[in-house]
C-alpha cells in the first residue's frame, strides 16, 4: 500500500532483479575485485566524490519516494536521510587517505623495531549490502560509503519495504558509479536467497533478529563474516530527580520520529512510582504540544510502512491488560498509529514482551531502581539503545548495571546522531559497527607486515637449527620484563624499582641488564655504519 504523493516527481516502478542475472552479479564483482582497481585510493575517492552528487542531485526524488514509502516529512527526509549521507560521504572524503595510511603499531619491543612492522588496511572482497525500510537511505548508503571507502565492490540489496526508495536507490547507484563495482538489486526472498547462496567476503544486514539468524547460518557455511545491526526491547529509566518536562519531550520526540519506527526508539519507560502520575500529565501536555490538531492531522508525522506491521502493533494493543494513557488512535486504512503510551503492572504484558518497531511503549513503575534494572535485564539484557534520566549517581548505576549498543543520558538516542561515532549492538541486537571510521573499518582487513633487513641475520640466529642453549638464554633476557607487582597482585611502588626500570632497560636481572644494553649499541652501531655506507655510495655515484 503506498501512501500519497505530493509532488509532481516519477518514480519508475518496483521491479525485481531476474533471477538468473543474480550470480553473473556477483561473478562480475569478484572479477572486478582480483582486478585491483578497487584498492586504489583515488578510485575510492572519485567514487564517493560521484555518489555525494548523486544524493545531491537525487535530492527531490529520495523525499518523494520516502513519501510515498512512509509518508516521511520532507524535514525527516532532509534531516536524518538524505543530509545524514551526504554528511557521511563528506566526512569520509576528509579522512580517507589518513585511514587507508600504513600504520605504525604501538609499543613495538626494541628487537623487532628494526622490522620496520606496520598494519596495511585491506580491502575484504566483494561484499553484500542489506538494508532495511525504515531509514531506507540512512541505512542503505552509510554502509555502502564505507564498503567503498575501505575498496570493496558491492552489491545493496534494499528492502522491498520501501519499494519507491529502492527504485531510486537503484538509480543513484547505476547512474553515479562504476556498474563494475557496485550494483543494486531489488526483490524479495528469493531474490535475496540467490543473492546468499552466493560466495562474499562480507555481509553486513540491518533489520530483524530471525532473519538476521539465516543470514548468520547460511554466512557459517563459507565462514563468511558478518555485520549485524539489530534492534531491542530498549529500556528508559526515568528517576523521581529527573527533568520531567524534559524528559518527557525527548522521550516523545524519540518515539514520533519516524512514527517510532527506529531501532534506537523506548520499548518500555521505567518510571518511579513517586512521580508517575505527574509524567503522565507533563507527557500528555507535550503530545498535544507537539499535535496542537491530533497526530493523525500532522504533515509531520509519518506512518506505519504497511498492513503487516500495523496489524502486529495493534495486536500488542489489543492484547494488552494496561492503561492507555496517552493517544491509543488507530487507521488501518491510513496505515496510522497514534504516539500510544500503555501504563502496565507487569513485565509479562503484551506492551513489554515484544519490540514494538513503531509509536507504541509502555510505562511501567518501579518502587526501587534495583528492581527496575532486574525487570529490564530480564526483558532485554543486551538492547541496543538505553535511556536514561536522572542524577548522576543513578546515570551511572543504570550505565554500570544496564549492557547495551550504545546509551544517552537525559536524551532519548542523541548516541546515535553523532555520524562520526561508531554505532552498532551487543548480544541479540547485534555485531560489529559502523559509521565514519568504523563503517572503513568493518570492510577492511588490518594486515600485519614487517621487513627483515638481511644485516639483522646475526641478531636472529637463535631461531637457526641447531639450537644453541646459550644464545636461548641470551634471547630470554632479552625477551624477558621484569613485573610491577608481586606474588600476591599487589603494584609494587617505591623509587629502587622505577630506577631499575629505567637502567635496567626492563631486565629481570643484572645479566639480563646487561645484555639489553650491549643489543642497544650493537644494533646503533649497525645502523649507522649503514648509513655511513650508503652515503659514502651515494657520493662516489655523483
Amino acid at each position: 500500500m503506498a501512501h500519497k504523493t505530493t509532488h509532481n516527481i516519477k518514480i519508475a516502478p518496483f521491479e525485481a532483479t531476474p533471477l538468473d542475472e543474480i550470480p553473473k552479479i556477483a561473478a562480475l564483482h569478484r572479477s572486478t575485485f582480483k582486478s585491483q582497481k578497487t584498492k586504489d585510493v583515488q578510485y575510492r575517492l572519485v567514487q564517493l566524490r560521484k555518489l555525494y552528487w548523486g544524493l545531491l542531485d537525487l535530492t527531490d526524488k529520495f523525499v518523494e519516494s520516502m513519501k510515498q514509502d512512509l509518508n516521511k516529512s520532507a524535514h525527516e527526509s532532509h534531516m536524518m536521510e538524505v543530509g545524514w549521507a551526504i554528511q557521511d560521504c563528506l566526512y569520509t572524503l576528509q579522512h580517507l587517505e589518513k585511514w587507508a595510511a600504513d600504520e605504525k603499531p604501538e609499543d613495538v619491543a626494541l628487537q623487532y623495531s628494526m622490522l620496520n612492522p606496520r598494519i596495511r588496511k585491506e580491502p575484504l572482497g566483494a561484499v553484500l549490502i542489506i538494508g532495511t525500510y525504515n531509514f531506507p537511505v540512512n541505512l542503505n548508503v552509510c554502509p555502502l560509503i564505507g564498503a567503498i571507502a575501505a575498496g570493496c565492490p558491492a552489491v545493496l540489496k534494499p528492502s522491498e519495504g520501501a519499494p519507491a526508495t529502492a527504485v531510486v536507490l537503484k538509480e543513484l547507484v547505476e547512474k553515479y558509479l562504476d556498474p563494475e563495482a557496485y550494483t543494486v538489486v531489488n526483490g524479495y526472498v528469493p531474490e535475496t536467497t540467490a543473492l546468499l547462496n552466493e560466495k562474499w567476503e562480507k555481509i553486513f544486514y540491518t533489520g530483524g533478529v530471525n532473519v538476521a539468524k539465516i543470514i548468520s547460518k547460511k554466512a557459517a557455511e563459507t565462514l563468511t563474516p558478518v555485520t549485524l545491526e539489530l534492534g531491542g526491547k530498549n529500556p528508559a529509566f526515568v528517576s523521581k530527580y529527573a527533568d520531567l518536562p524534559l524528559t518527557a519531550r525527548r522521550l516523545l520526540w524519540g518515539k514520533t520520529v519516524n512514527a517510532g519506527q527506529i531501532c534506537m526508539s523506548a520499548n518500555t519507560v521505567h518510571v518511579d512510582r513517586e512521580i508517575l502520575d505527574d509524567f503522565i500529565r507533563v507527557l500528555d501536555a507535550t503530545y498535544k504540544e507537539f499535535f496542537p490538531n491530533g497526530a493523525k492531522a500532522s504533515p509531520d508525522f509519518a506512518r506505519v510502512v504497511n498492513q503487516q506491521h500495523f496489524d502486529r502493533m495493534k495486536k500488542m494493543l489489543d492484547n494488552t491488560k494496561g492503561k492507555i494513557v496517552m493517544g491509543g488512535e488507530t487507521d488501518r486504512d491510513d496505515l496510522f498509529i497514534a504516539p500510544t503510551a500503555v501504563l502496565v503492572d507487569s513485565a509479562d504484558d503484551s506492551m513489554v514482551q515484544e519490540e514494538s518497531f513503531g509509536p507504541i511503549w509502555s510505562i511501567l513503575p518501579y518502587d526501587s531502581l534495583d528492581s527496575a534494572l532486574n525487570v529490564a535485564q530480564e526483558i532485554d539484557p543486551t538492547p541496543l539503545s538505553l535511556m536514561t534520566f536522572g542524577r548522576k549517581a543513578e546515570n551511572d548505576k543504570v550505565l554500570g548495571t544496564m549492557t547495551s549498543g550504545g546509551a544517552s543520558i537525559n536524551d532519548a538516542y542523541m548516541h546515535g546522531a553523532i555520524v562520526n561515532m561508531p554505532f552498532g549492538g551487543v548480544g541479540t541486537s547485534g555485531t560489529g559497527a559502523y559509521r565514519g571510521k568504523a563503517s572503513f573499518d568493518t570492510f577492511s582487513h588490518r594486515r600485519t607486515v614487517t621487513e627483515t633487513p638481511g644485516w639483522m641475520d646475526k641478531l636472529l640466529s637463535v631461531r637457526y637449527m641447531p639450537f644453541s642453549q646459550s644464545e636461548l638464554k641470551q634471547y630470554q633476557w632479552m625477551n624477558s620484563q621484569k613485573p610491577d607487582f608481586d606474588r600476591d597482585g599487589k603494584k609494587i611502588t617505591g623509587p629502587g624499582y622505577w630506577v631499575w626500570l629505567v637502567f635496567g632497560l626492563g631486565g629481570p636481572s643484572a645479566k639480563g641488564a646487561l645484555f639489553r644494553w650491549l643489543l642497544v649499541l650493537a644494533t646503533g652501531y649497525l645502523a649507522v655504519n649503514k648509513f655511513n655506507l650508503k652515503s659514502r655510495w651515494l657520493g662516489a655515484q655523483a
